[in-house]
């Protein structure tokens, strides 16, 4: 998990590196163009342009994929998303460039890490599951909702109460965003062994369309020092994702 500061004068603008998805194994060469806060890359060839889209199943998407980057002799532990944006200058049938982010690296907009991007690289690393373990409650629930948004099931299996058939629920979801969340102190709930959080939660569904959950959602472990886990049941059976 090198440090984005590091990273950035460790691949400066145009070096070149090859991406490694960490899911299917697949790898492609990029080319670094620009990026202050992140690398903002190009697929090098129409090849590793067919490669990257392979990985997407055949569309471009905004979904965050835990990777490493190898270069320099050193494997880096990183996520992208797939979406072609912004202006490309490359001959490789890629419409513009796609984000890689690292440790501490922050998006255009705001002056953090974007969550999806860091569950990502965690997961990259091999930290995911000791990350999770000791998360608050509020952190448990972001990375929960974020594992649905970015349809990862190693995410949202690690942090939910019940195993669950995540692919069927995968496939009625569009996106998925927290709009309002209770924060819970972690020095306020140090003995209990039960939490119910007040969300906001806003769905967007590929048969109904856009509807917002107002509610709680059930955080529950078995000792003081076990992780938190999401009652996935009781939620998705609200919110009319579990049948």
């Amino acid at each position: 998990m090198l440090d984005w500061k590091k990273v950035d004068n460790l691949f400066p603008k145009y070096s070149t590196f090859t991406v490694v998805d960490i899911e299917t194994g697949k790898r492609f060469k990029v080319q670094r163009r620009a990026g202050s806060h992140h690398a903002d890359v190009q697929p090098i060839t129409v090849k590793d342009t067919k490669i990257m889209k392979q990985i997407y199943g055949g569309k471009w998407s905004w979904r965050r994929r835990a990777i490493i980057v190898l270069g320099k002799n050193k494997k880096i532990a990183a996520s992208m998303h797939g979406m072609p944006h912004g202006r490309g200058s490359l001959k490789n049938n890629f419409p513009g460039h796609f984000c890689i982010h690292f440790s501490g690296s922050k998006t255009h907009l705001t002056n953090n890490m974007d969550l999806s991007h860091k569950l990502m690289v965690l997961k990259a690393a091999g930290k995911l599951e000791q990350y999770l373990d000791k998360a608050t409650p509020n952190d448990v629930i972001d990375a929960y909702i974020a594992g649905v948004k970015q349809q990862d099931p190693a995410i949202i299996s690690r942090v939910s109460l019940q195993k669950i058939s995540w692919i069927p629920i995968f496939n009625k979801v569009e996106n998925v965003n927290i709009r309002k969340m209770k924060l819970m102190p972690p020095e306020d709930q140090k003995n209990e062994l039960s939490l119910k959080v007040p969300v906001e939660i806003e769905w967007y569904l590929k048969d109904s369309g856009r509807e917002l959950f107002k509610g709680e959602i059930h955080l529950v472990r078995f000792t003081p020092l076990d992780a938190w886990k999401v009652d996935s049941q009781d939620f998705l059976k609200e919110n009319n994702l579990l049948n």
